[in-house]
């Protein structure tokens, strides 16, 4: 199996913050395969724990790298980015 990483910059104005941080980590356990995210060079914890997501402190301009692992990586990660990269906080 292949593992796919990429790396993002978040777009929320309020980084990833209890909403935001919320439809993440639905989204990573909707997905079906194993997503991790890491701020920085730190360590990745599961994408599917909102209280990790949210533990990681990410802000406005951050970057993390997503790692998925399994059939649909690449497409996974499509989705799962965009959604870091869109200002929820501006709807």
């Amino acid at each position: 199996m292949s593992t796919v990483s990429r790396t993002v910059r978040i777009g929320s104005s309020h980084g990833l913050h209890a909403r935001p941080a919320k439809l993440f980590a639905q989204a990573a356990k909707d997905a079906g395969i194993p997503v991790t995210i890491a701020k920085g060079d730190g360590k990745p914890v599961n994408a599917a724990s909102i209280l990790g997501v949210i533990a990681l402190g990410v802000e406005t301009g951050d970057e993390v790298t997503l790692t998925a692992e399994g059939d649909g990586a690449e497409g996974v990660l499509d989705a799962l980015a965009e959604l870091l990269t869109t200002d929820h906080d501006a709807e």
